[in-house]
């Protein structure tokens, strides 16, 4: 099995456990060619794809009185995340020598604009990875403090390819626009813009779009209606009819039952 086929899969529990070998063996690969660009990426992507769907969201999901084993899911995660961007980070200066310096001084123009269309993959996945990491632990100052590099990395992806993986980078803004305050530049009409982008690329056969607006800006508007509408939307989606995006629909489908059963957790009904 490789990770690119696992999306196909039908059994989250299976893929999930065969992926840390998987993940574990690309880095033995890389320890015999760690200047392979399309191995880094890979590997990289596979880290933070496994961290977020089967790490952070299994933390999520924990009831209240298992804290300490959410508390040691969510750390790994967050060093999973960390994992997987530095893998892109690596990449990224391979390709372009002097990217991280850039980056670490803030010139941002002069680490990203020579970067081009077909390095999206990277910036995408290394913003990605750097932003679950955030979300974790806000709290974190060092890692916080690097938020300016995340968003200017995943604005040049956007840049370079708006429509990127099916509207990849139109689900990460809706969550990216719904969940920050105004003041620090969330947007609701942006996010419901992103939004219809996501759907509409995806032909609506992907539930990711519903469950990232319902679970951001629904319930910061304390919106339920909504909230129920989505979450039902996404549950009506056919996995099979999209057999590329099987495994991430299954396992959304999971999460926003989830939600609903839970609905009382994040909105105050009378």
């Amino acid at each position: 099995m490789c990770i690119r086929d696992s999306t196909k899969d039908d059994d989250p529990q299976l893929v999930g456990d065969a992926l840390p070998f998987i993940l574990k063996l690309y880095e033995a690969l890389l320890e015999e060619n760690p200047q392979n660009i399309k191995l880094l990426l890979t590997t990289g992507s596979g880290f933070i794809m496994y961290a977020n769907t089967f790490v952070h969201s299994e933390a999520e999901m924990l009831p209240p009185e298992e804290y300490e084993r959410k508390e040691a899911l969510t750390k790994r995660a967050k060093k999973l995340y960390l994992r997987g961007r530095d893998y892109l980070l690596k990449a990224l200066e391979i390709k372009y020598p002097g990217f991280k310096r850039s980056l670490s001084e803030n010139n941002f123009d002069q680490a990203l604009n020579p970067v081009k269309k077909e390095d999206v993959p990277l910036l995408y996945w290394c913003a990605a990875g750097w932003f679950g990491a955030i979300a974790i632990d806000v709290f974190d100052l060092r890692l916080t403090i690097d938020l300016k590099k995340a968003e200017a990395i995943m604005e040049r992806a956007y840049q370079l390819d708006p429509d990127f993986n099916n509207g990849a980078i139109h689900e990460f803004y809706i969550m990216y626009y719904s969940s920050l305050p105004e003041g620090m530049g969330g947007d609701k009409e942006k996010a419901r813009y992103h939004f219809g982008k996501a759907v509409e690329l995806t032909e609506g056969m992907s539930a990711s779009p519903y469950i990232a607006l319902a679970t951001t800006l629904c319930i910061k508007n304390q919106d339920v209606e909504e909230f129920k509408e989505l979450l039902n939307r996404a549950l009506e989606i056919d996995p099979d009819a999209n057999p590329e995006n099987r495994l991430i629909n299954i396992i959304n489908q999971r999460k926003a039952r989830w939600y609903l059963e839970h609905i009382e957790d994040f909105f105050l009904i009378e």
